[in-house]
């Protein structure tokens, strides 16, 4: 059975309680279509109950802004949870694809051009 948006409840714990007052990752902040999954590691006891939910939900690979829905937090705060899950080993993420140049289009309409002429 799926969550509906009316059986959740909101967190009576502020974001910034949760990320313990940091509003920076530490670095470049996570893009919120980057992909993240869980590593093998062993969590460990001493995580917070929202690093745990993090590593539950990510046993696939999932985005950023898709774990920011799974928790129902904002997804700054979720880019904080998760640069900390990264530092510590426990995360492993692929960034976003960039965008194909148009060099890239011409390359592939000659492989169409190559495909059409053997049909």
């Amino acid at each position: 059975m799926t969550d509906r948006p009316e059986d959740r409840t909101p967190s009576a714990v502020r974001p910034y309680v949760i990320t313990r007052g940091r509003s920076d990752t530490g670095g470049e902040p996570l893009a919120w279509e980057t992909l993240v999954m869980a590593t093998d590691a062993a969590f460990p006891p001493s995580l917070q109950p929202e690093h745990h939910k993090i590593l539950t939900h990510c046993q696939g690979l999932l985005s950023v802004a898709e774990v920011a829905a799974h928790l129902g937090q904002p997804p700054s705060v979720v880019q904080v949870l998760l640069s900390d899950l990264v530092a510590w080993g426990l995360i492993v993420i692929r960034p976003p694809i960039p965008p194909a140049e148009h060099t890239d289009v011409t390359m592939l309409r000659k492989v169409l051009h190559g495909l059409e002429s053997r049909l």
